[in-house]
């Protein structure tokens, strides 16, 4: 019987999402790779056994993450009945629905039919009667915004969600869905991104600056660019990596001689800090006043206490943050 480390609560800093009251650790757990079929259970246990032993108690997740589609919301089902369901209480379960799904009209976007449809069967997946967080995971340009709003808004009363998020959504956007949320009592407290030293769209669209302005918290996801910022390609491409087990969102044409040469260089700011490459990668991320909490995933659990390592380190300076975008050609 798994029993969760007694220390667990003593070193990772909880953030507040935004003006609400939860809050979330600075780092939480993105089951997005590693959790489906293609993983095997030991290691999906392995890694949630050592993400709350540290005090991870966010796990992210959504109706489509596998493969194949509903496979890492199955198994994460397992390992809550095996080993985190009496801690239930202590974890932040979000899940996710607005990419495909099933085949059809009706398994795709953000219609009310899709969207609380695909949560009934998101929680039966995972063995749950309510998630934390339900996330539209995508905008819909065809679908009335009124109508996806009212979607997450009857999922919270419902009891079927505890609160609301946003996914992939530019700040003008979002912040015309926050105020059809707000006239509906709906608890929308945070958007979720893609946002890394090597892509700055969360900078471009302006949902930092409006999550900020009104009070939401943001999660990034891909803080580490699907795994190029980090040492794994620096010198090759292990057999065991993401580009050859599974090469659906990172190839073998994006680690160009230019990329490699930026991640070099980024790499000797890391090593001037005493850090990895996914540590600068992340303390970056976490410089942000606006963000609450960085995404990140493992396939192994040494990987996630090396992560993890990024506690309590010291902020970027306004040298080491220059010197980044140096790297990477831009200009601060």
């Amino acid at each position: 019987m798994y029993t969760p480390a007694k220390d667990r609560y003593e070193t990772m800093p909880y953030h507040r999402c935004g003006k609400s009251g939860l809050k979330l650790p600075a780092v939480s757990l993105g089951l997005w790779h590693n959790f489906g079929d293609t993983t095997p259970y030991a290691t999906m246990q392995a890694l949630c056994r050592t993400a709350f032993d540290n005090g991870i108690t966010h796990f992210d997740l959504a109706n489509n993450y596998g493969p194949a589609p509903g496979s890492a919301e199955e198994n994460f089902g397992k390992l809550l009945r095996d080993d985190l369901m009496p801690y239930r209480d202590e974890l932040i379960i979000s899940t996710k629905a607005g990419y495909t799904m099933w085949d059809g009209p009706y398994g795709d976007w953000g219609s009310r039919k899709y969207l609380l449809t695909s949560l009934d069967a998101s929680l039966k997946r995972m063995g749950l009667s309510y998630v934390d967080i339900f996330y539209h995971h995508r905008p819909d340009p065809e679908t009335p915004l009124e109508e996806t709003m009212g979607a997450l808004a009857q999922a919270v009363q419902s009891g079927k969600a505890l609160y609301v998020g946003l996914s992939n959504y530019d700040g003008e956007t979002m912040s015309r869905a926050a105020a059809i949320l707000e006239q509906l009592h709906c608890p929308f407290i945070i958007n979720q991104n893609r946002y890394s030293i090597l892509d700055r769209v969360s900078e471009k669209n302006g949902i930092l600056s409006a999550s900020e302005q009104l009070q939401k918290g943001v999660i990034i996801y891909s803080p580490l660019a699907q795994g190029m910022l980090t040492d794994r390609y620096l010198h090759g491409i292990p057999e065991d990596s993401r580009i050859r087990t599974d090469g659906r969102f990172l190839q073998e044409s994006q680690l160009t001689e230019e990329r490699l040469s930026q991640l070099r260089q980024l790499q000797a700011i890391a090593q001037g800090r005493g850090q990895t490459l996914a540590q600068l990668a992340l303390c970056w991320i976490l410089r942000q006043k606006a963000v609450t909490s960085v995404l990140v995933g493992a396939s192994r659990p040494e990987q996630l206490v090396d992560t993890l390592q990024i506690v309590g380190q010291e902020p970027l300076t306004e040298e080491e943050l220059r010197a980044v975008d140096a790297a990477i050609g831009m200009e601060r």
